[in-house]
């Protein structure tokens, strides 16, 4: 039985991209330096899983700032005001997501909305009847390549198209449905680009999904996959879910030509009824998200190996995965020398717990 996360955390065990970052935003160190830092804790934190014997490695779930961010850089979606003040990549990035203010102009930050459920914010892509949605950016095919040349094959992570449409700001003039065209060719040049660099498997992350869907919205859904899925050439992809269950369009999901399907089975509280009343597709791996990437505590082992046990005889193939990204918890508790018994206790096991053929083993590090 595999096992996988669907993101780790990226901000170090001691902080490091944190106080980084802050060096680069005081004109410490250059641009180059803080992509250096980055790189070393990208590598870290990829020999961590690895040596700990996680099967599904996740790359490009890395950030300086946020996912979607990234994504909108990658999709060449940066509002005029931004280009106007002709700074660097990175200066130009930081300029949308925190503003700026110096010799180059006056501009502020794209707007902030809270990411689902969770405590950490996006920053909102907009946009208009002039956005020219295409692939320009190299960040998820150069992430792929530095796990590649550690001998660690990742599974490059991206924030699909259907979330992408709905979580962005669209003006006036301008429709979700007036960009998918679009959508659908960048990403099946990012599928096809993957699966040439030597990528197995692509995960298209589509929390939007455990939202409330009208009729439109699935149609969206759908259209965008229809399209989208003929072209992934050799690749295997993933559709990745989290916050929740996907009770509106699952039966849409099934009857779609993807290869993995990521369900929440701790947030999703329709989650396991869909899978009892619904046939899985023979041919479709389900990673299965069985232990809380948000919550700190103990697993509950026997209620986790029975829900195992039904799934087993519920699907051709099972990979046991983390509910949501790692990202939303503790890094580890080792450098919090302030922590009495009582407040270590507080935070459960700040440890990784991984599944081996069924089995958890703790190990050192944090899940």
């Amino acid at each position: 039985m595999k096992t996988s996360v669907i993101g780790y955390p990226r901000i170090g065990a001691l902080r490091e991209l944190k106080f980084e970052t802050e060096r680069y935003f005081r004109n410490e160190i250059t641009g180059e330096a803080l992509k250096v830092a980055a790189q070393t804790l990208r590598a870290a934190h990829w020999k961590v899983l690895a040596a700990n014997g996680i099967d599904g490695i996740p790359s490009n779930d890395f950030s300086f700032y946020d996912n979607m961010l990234d994504l909108a850089v990658l999709l060449n979606v940066i509002p005029q005001r931004y280009r106007d003040l002709h700074l660097d990549s990175m200066a130009t990035y930081f300029a949308m997501a925190r503003g700026y203010q110096g010799p180059a102009g006056d501009v502020k930050a794209l707007a902030m909305k809270k990411w689902f459920n969770t405590n950490y914010h996006y920053l909102v892509p907009e946009l208009d009847e002039t956005t020219n949605i295409c692939l320009v950016g190299e960040k998820p095919f150069e992430e792929f390549r530095e796990a590649k040349a550690l001998g660690i094959l990742t599974r490059p992570v991206l924030i699909g198209p259907y979330t992408f449409l709905k979580l962005a700001r669209i003006k006036e003039g301008c429709s979700a449905a007036d960009n998918a065209d679009k959508l659908i060719i960048a990403y099946a040049e990012l599928l096809q680009r993957l699966g040439t660099s030597g990528a197995e498997w692509v995960q298209v992350d589509e929390p939007a999904l455990v939202l409330d869907m009208e009729k439109e919205d699935k149609a969206l859904f759908v259209r965008l996959y229809k399209a989208l899925l003929p072209q992934k050439a050799f690749v295997q992809v993933l559709l990745q879910t989290y916050f929740g269950d996907i009770r509106d369009v699952y039966k849409e999901v099934l009857a779609l030509d993807f290869d993995g399907i990521g369900l929440d089975f701790v947030e999703g509280k329709e989650t396991l009824n869909l899978v009892r009343s619904h046939q899985f597709p023979k041919a479709t791996r389900l990673f299965a998200g069985i232990v809380n990437g948000k919550n700190v505590w103990r697993n509950d082992y026997a209620t986790t190996l029975e829900l195992i046990r039904e799934l087993q005889g519920k699907v051709e193939t099972l990979v046991l995965s983390s509910s949501c990204s790692l990202l939303h918890v503790p890094y580890s508790l080792a450098p919090e020398k302030k922590s009495g018994p009582r407040s270590a206790h507080a935070f459960g096991i700040c440890r990784r717990e991984t599944l081996r053929t069924g089995r958890f083993e703790k190990v050192s590090g944090t899940l």
